[in-house]
């Protein structure tokens, strides 16, 4: 039995900040799921919101798109400042929302108003791309970045632990789906060990896969970092810039932009 020795971090407000982003400059966070909990398609060995309980799951409340709105028209009003970003972040992931096409139309529609410079960001593990409304809906959004750890279904099972049958190669083939130019990757990488059995996202072929990913994909940027946090897993072992700079490096030779944090 899993047992969490660290402290999760989990928003307690629909709207929360804004706080400066190193990403995405002075950030208004929206959190569209249960406050206080957990909620998510993936269940990430790494994740500072600690694991997905699927018992919590069933019992969590996710606000109405009439709270959400509300919570945005009341906060958006009352800043003195436009953020950079007003950013779907929070307690898990955001698209899992029923009314999440919906809420980003609202926040289009508030933005506008308020902060006609601000971006709208979704920060997304990409589970739902397969329902067009989704899909349709992060179009809509100025700035789409997606989670993609893994090269091989081995280390995406072993990283992400996803819901379902959901598979790596559905990932790839939905991510495809975004114009060049219309999203960014995100890649957190790391190595350890997870019940016992040896977890490397940087190894000469899990990367070559992975990169062979990112081509075929061609996002307008990825973004690659390792654990910044005290992870929920044990024996996880953080990345060395010296070496994501060499990954930096592979990926820019493709001709894709690439950042490190």
């Amino acid at each position: 039995m899993r047992q969490i020795h660290f402290m999760a971090i989990l928003f307690d407000e629909i709207v929360f900040g804004p706080v400066h982003s190193r990403r995405f400059g002075l950030s208004l966070g929206l959190n569209l799921l249960p406050v206080g909990s957990k909620f998510c398609t993936f269940d990430c060995i790494y994740c500072e919101c600690g694991w997905t309980q699927k018992e919590q799951m069933k019992k969590g409340e996710l606000p109405s798109f009439e709270t959400i709105r509300k919570a945005m028209q009341e906060t958006f009003a009352d800043l003195d400042r436009s953020p950079d970003n007003i950013t779907f972040a929070g307690n898990g992931e955001p698209t899992i929302h029923p009314d999440f096409p919906a809420i980003i139309d609202e926040t289009i529609r508030l933005r506008n108003h308020y902060f006609p410079g601000a971006k709208v960001t979704v920060l997304s593990n990409a589970s739902q791309l397969h329902k067009p409304k989704i899909l349709g809906a992060l179009k809509k959004a100025d700035n789409n970045v997606l989670k993609l750890d893994a090269g091989t279904e081995e280390m995406f099972q072993k990283i992400n632990s996803p819901a379902g049958n959901l598979s790596l190669d559905n990932i790839v083939t939905h991510l495809k789906k975004f114009n060049s130019g219309e999203l960014t990757i995100q890649t957190l990488f790391l190595r350890g060990y997870i019940n016992g059995e040896r977890i490397d996202n940087t190894n000469g072929q899990e990367l070559e896969h992975w990169l062979n990913h990112i081509k075929a994909i061609q996002p307008k940027n990825v973004m690659i970092y390792s654990l910044d946090r005290e992870p929920p897993a044990k024996h996880l072992e953080k990345i060395d810039y010296s070496e994501l700079q060499e990954i930096a490096r592979k990926i820019e030779k493709a001709g894709i932009n690439t950042s490190i944090y």
